[in-house]
């Protein structure tokens, strides 16, 4: 049975009343109706979840003890998925056959690709006359967003507690649910009182005090590029270490002897997945201008097959934005798009249904790569269609944003694809369709963030080095 009335806080090991009365509604976005709170906690409440993390750090800890835990919040993780499936369908929207695999079996994924990491991690390396030690970094603060929730926390939750670290995390307010379950999970788990703790509340009062508070060691951020900024300033003042997972507004390069139709099918796929709101969203696709007629059909055609609806519904491919407040902001973007002069294909800013935040699936044609469409993140279902005249060119527009998270490029020839890959300044791309690796390194270019998540890099982040030089 589900509580969407929480009214608690997880610090210490125990379930607390918060020092505040402050109450935060979470609200389905398919029905616009309120659906549960969660506390909003105080200052007061994050010093008290740091003091719990910092009594719980302990440097020393074996890496027996760290394998146990690990196993152990997966165990309990994976009994959960089920539950926080229809959580995540009910607080922001995903539609049933998102929630029950990318929302909840990829977080999985993640976690199991953490404890293989460990399981084969050396800890200490000779190189010459010196010991190289890897050790937990202390307390840190993860502060997580909306769009996936559960796995944005268990990319941060879990390396921590395999590095040896402790956490005080606070979710997004949009979609704190899941993590609450989640962290029941980490509670079933028997993780020691202090190891995890949890802090909703108010991103400008919990999450500023986390990122300036001079007791954690290292502050994990995902979220919009200007919140990225401002905790990256807040953290410096305490010279902390901070990573940062920012915005994207990510290139899919279709070459000109690429399987376009397979191309246009994938990409419009990826740039639609959880209704637009991917960080990684191939949200720009680069068409040859030879094939540039032939591409738009082939989108028109593709799009039409992406059903709008009930996020209960089997059916569902695209459900509705997370919030209002996200509602208001695509319809924003789209109505901009179409006074800059940029050609609508299908769909537009006008709401679909009487009640629920949906917006229809929308493509732009002879879209300016230096337009507001062109160079920021939408963060909804739209996808700018821009032509290119050769591969100078389709470089220029690809590197030509201040983000580089992700992207994709498509060839007949492999070799070809890599080579162009190779010259485009972003964080992680796909050649061909190549799939999703749940330990490959994950992280921004320019300003699409600071550091790197998932696998060994991940879990790197999580260590300090110590050198130790040895008598000959």
């Amino acid at each position: 049975m589900h509580d969407y009335a929480r009214k608690t806080l997880f610090i210490g090991g125990e379930w607390i009343t918060p020092a505040g009365t402050d109450l935060i509604e979470v609200i389905d976005p398919s029905t616009e109706q309120v659906i549960g709170t969660v506390p909003g906690g105080t200052e007061a409440d994050v010093d008290a979840a740091v003091s719990a993390a910092r009594r719980a750090f302990d440097p020393l800890i074996s890496v027996a003890e760290r394998r146990q835990r690990v196993a152990a919040v997966i165990a309990a993780l994976e009994k959960r998925l089920p539950d926080i499936a229809e959580t995540i369908t009910r607080e922001m929207g995903a539609p049933v056959r998102i929630a029950q695999t990318v929302q909840t079996q990829v977080p999985l994924a993640v976690a199991r690709g953490f404890a293989d990491v460990l399981d084969g991690f050396d800890f200490e390396e000779q190189v010459g006359n010196s010991l190289i030690l890897r050790e937990p970094y202390g307390v840190v603060g993860a502060i997580t967003p909306w769009n996936y929730p559960l796995y944005q926390v268990v990319a941060k939750v879990v390396p921590a507690i395999a590095a040896g670290c402790t956490v005080v995390l606070k979710p997004s307010n949009e979609a704190p649910l899941s993590v609450f379950e989640f962290v029941e999970a980490l509670e079933e788990a028997g993780l020691p009182a202090g190891v995890v703790n949890l802090v909703s509340g108010r991103g400008a009062l919990i999450g500023e005090r986390i990122a300036a508070h001079p007791e954690i060691d290292f502050v994990s951020f995902t979220g919009s590029t200007g919140v990225g900024a401002r905790v990256g300033e807040l953290a410096g003042r305490s010279v902390k270490k901070v990573a940062l997972e920012l915005g994207g507004k990510s290139a899919n390069v279709i070459l000109d002897d690429a399987d376009l139709a397979t191309a246009v099918k994938v990409g419009v796929g990826n740039a639609f997945l959880n209704g637009g709101q991917t960080c990684m969203a191939w949200t720009r696709m680069l068409v040859p201008q030879s094939r540039y007629g032939e591409a738009l059909e082939l989108i028109e055609a593709a799009v039409s097959k992406y059903t709008v609806g009930d996020p209960l519904d089997p059916a569902t491919r695209i459900g509705p934005s997370a919030s209002a407040g996200q509602f208001e902001t695509v319809r924003g973007f789209i109505e901009r798009a179409q006074r800059d002069g940029a050609r609508l294909i299908t769909g537009g800013a006008e709401p679909i249904r009487e009640v629920g935040y949906y917006v229809a699936p929308t493509v732009f044609g002879d879209v300016d790569p230096d337009s507001e469409l062109g160079q920021e993140e939408v963060f909804g279902p739209v996808l700018a269609v821009i032509p290119f005249t050769d591969e100078t060119d389709a470089l220029r527009i690809a590197n030509g944003t201040p983000y580089g998270l992700s992207g994709a490029v498509w060839a007949a020839d492999t070799d070809r694809a890599i080579a162009f890959a190779r010259e485009v300044q972003t964080g992680q791309l796909d050649i061909n369709g190549g799939k999703y690796n749940p330990v490959a390194p994950f992280g921004g270019y320019k300003k699409s963030g600071i550091g790197r998540e998932l696998g060994r890099a991940g879990f790197e982040e999580y260590l300090q080095t110590k050198s130790l030089q040895l008598p000959a």
